[in-house]
C-alpha cells in the first residue's frame, strides 16, 4: 500500500468479531463479559479516528435469531463495546448489525445492505473511497462487491486458501493496518 492510493479513501467500514474483539469458535459473543477486545484495537481505533472521516461497523449477528441471546444482549454487548472506544478517544459513526439466519437476507454479509443502510443515513459516503477491513470470506465479498479497498485480518486462512487472491492487503491485526496506515501519512 502506498500513499497514493491510500489518499483517496475516506471512510472505514470494520467487522467485530475477529477485527475488533477475539472471536469465539463455534459459539457467539452473548454478553459483556465474553466481549474482549483484541490486543491494541482500542489504541487501534483511536488512531484510524484520526485519519478517517467516518467510520461503521458493519456485523452478522445469527445469534440472535438462533435463539443464543435476544437483542438486547447484543445492544449491551454494542453499547459497552462503543463506550469502551468513546473512552478511548476513538469513534465510531454507526454499528449496523444483521441477525438474519439465512444467507438469502439483503443485510446479511456478503450481501451489502448493510453498506446502502450507512449510504441512507451518511449521503456523502462514497464506496470506491471506502475500505473494509474483516476477517472472513463474506466480509471481503461485501467489499468487492462494492468495489471497496479490501484488508484481511488474522490468521483464520491457511496460506495458499483462495481469499488471498481477492484481497488487497493482509494484516495480522487491525492495530498493525492502523499502525503501518499512519506510517504512511
Amino acid at each position: 500500500m502506498d500513499k497514493l492510493n491510500l489518499d483517496k479513501y475516506k471512510y472505514l467500514f470494520l467487522d467485530r468479531d475477529g477485527v475488533i474483539n477475539v472471536e469465539r469458535p463455534n459459539d457467539y459473543v452473548k454478553n459483556i463479559s465474553e466481549f474482549v477486545f483484541i490486543d491494541k484495537t482500542l489504541q487501534a481505533i483511536k488512531m484510524l479516528s484520526s485519519r478517517f472521516e467516518r467510520i461503521f461497523i458493519v456485523t452478522n449477528q445469527r445469534g440472535v435469531a438462533r435463539g443464543k441471546m435476544s437483542i438486547s444482549d447484543l445492544e449491551e454487548v454494542h453499547s459497552y463495546m462503543l463506550s469502551q472506544i468513546e473512552a478511548s478517544d476513538g469513534h465510531i459513526d454507526r454499528l449496523y448489525y444483521c441477525t438474519d439466519l439465512t444467507s438469502d437476507s439483503i443485510n446479511r454479509k456478503p450481501n451489502v445492505g448493510m453498506a446502502f443502510k450507512a449510504l441512507a443515513d451518511f449521503p456523502e459516503i462514497e464506496f470506491e473511497k471506502s475500505i473494509m477491513v474483516g476477517n472472513s470470506m463474506s466480509d471481503i465479498e461485501f467489499g468487492n462487491k462494492l468495489g471497496m479497498y479490501t484488508i484481511l485480518v488474522g490468521d483464520k486462512y491457511p496460506e495458499g486458501h483462495k481469499i488471498y487472491k481477492n484481497i488487497n492487503a493482509h494484516y495480522k491485526n487491525l492495530y498493525k493496518f492502523a499502525d503501518s496506515l499512519l506510517k504512511i501519512f
